[in-house]
């Protein structure tokens, strides 16, 4: 198992650093994550045809990454076109060095995520469906619905000339400040789960996956960027302060 998972992480920084050196070239990032969601169907598909297996749970769980590959990596890659540049790169998109640096964590963050599915669809076993499936595949479906939709609200919300300047608190937004991120860590916390029926002992470290994503988004790039941003922005509006206020970062429901 060790062995055909490093091919896998090699075969993943691989693929980011080639891209790295047309995007150092062309000195661009507009092609940045539609290559992070490409990796994740290429290696979810290679990773069950290099076993030769085809079991259900493998078909069913490779259809649903690839879903949200396509889905996800094509509305950034529009959305990334239309606003004419991503200013997560602007200081780095002509510095090969630092360029190369953010490749790379993409390519961990691709690994780190697919793990759980990497190991499913190495399993040369398989065992019949059960609830934990059905159960992890409902998460997975509410995650993907709650994530598309809030990302097209907020498309729809910033497309209007009547709503430049102004922020989003309308619709999924209103529940939540960040919905979108809610979804995306629902999803891989149901994939995760299914993949579960099939592992054994240390196999469960791939919780790593979800936990990961889960951190990621809460304490490092995603909302902690964002929420900064928003209060440069409008932290002085007193409806934004209401907004913060009434509205929770990221479960629309307290513990």
């Amino acid at each position: 198992m060790g062995t055909i998972l490093l091919k896998y992480a090699l075969l993943d920084l691989s693929i980011q650093w080639c891209l790295w050196g047309a995007a150092s070239i062309l000195q661009t990032e507009k092609f940045y994550d539609l290559a992070g969601s490409g990796t994740f169907i290429i290696l979810t598909h290679l990773s069950y045809r290099w076993i030769g297996t085809s079991y259900c749970r493998q078909k069913i769980q490779s259809a649903l990454i690839t879903v949200w590959g396509l889905r996800l990596g094509l509305f950034l890659f529009f959305r990334v076109l239309k606003e004419g540049g991503d200013r997560r790169f602007n200081d780095v998109r002509t510095d090969p060095k630092q360029f190369f640096v953010y490749w790379t964590l993409q390519g961990v963050w691709i690994f780190i995520t697919l793990l759980p599915t990497l190991i499913l669809n190495t399993q040369e076993k398989d065992r019949p469906l059960c609830v934990r499936d059905y159960a992890a595949w409902t998460i997975w479906t509410v995650g993907f619905a709650t994530e598309a939709i809030a990302d097209q609200q907020k498309w729809n919300f910033k497309s209007d000339p009547d709503n430049v300047g102004k922020f989003i608190q309308t619709g999924l937004w209103a529940y939540s400040r960040h919905p979108n991120y809610l979804g995306e860590i629902l999803q891989w916390t149901g994939l995760f789960i299914s993949a579960s029926s099939v592992m054994e002992g240390v196999d469960h470290v791939s919780v790593l996956s979800p936990v990961f994503l889960w951190y990621l988004l809460t304490h490092v790039s995603g909302i902690p960027i964002l929420e900064k941003q928003a209060k440069l922005k409008w932290g002085h509006e007193p409806d934004y302060l209401k907004y913060i206020k009434n509205t929770p970062a990221l479960w629309p429901f307290k513990f």
